[in-house]
């Protein structure tokens, strides 16, 4: 498949892309090599018998698990409570030099 001056003029002019004429016949090759490579792709058949070298390859299977840690969330949070992290409330962090 082939593109045209016209058509990469155009499609530069849609990118807001300035292009000369020696830019120009360059890109008109190498857009024109490139649908003709995805045009050749079209062709490899998606359906049938799965080669032998996709056959072989083994998936895991798809189970959600935790992840392991090297040592429990408690060890580490300076404070932890029922499973959680807890936090200091915003306004007793807000209480600086110039607080009333």
């Amino acid at each position: 498949m082939s593109v045209t001056r016209s058509e990469v003029l155009r499609i530069a002019a849609l990118a807001e892309l300035h292009v000369d004429d020696g830019t120009a016949a360059e890109l008109e090759q190498q857009v024109s090599r490139i649908l003709d490579h995805v045009a050749q792709l079209s062709e490899v058949p998606s359906d049938g018998p799965v080669g032998e070298d996709a056959r072989s390859a083994r998936l895991r299977q798809d189970v959600v698990a935790p992840d392991a840690l090297s040592a429990p969330p408690s060890s580490f949070a300076p404070a932890f409570r029922h499973g959680l992290f807890t936090v200091p409330r915003l306004a007793e962090l807000d209480r600086g030099d110039d607080a009333p």
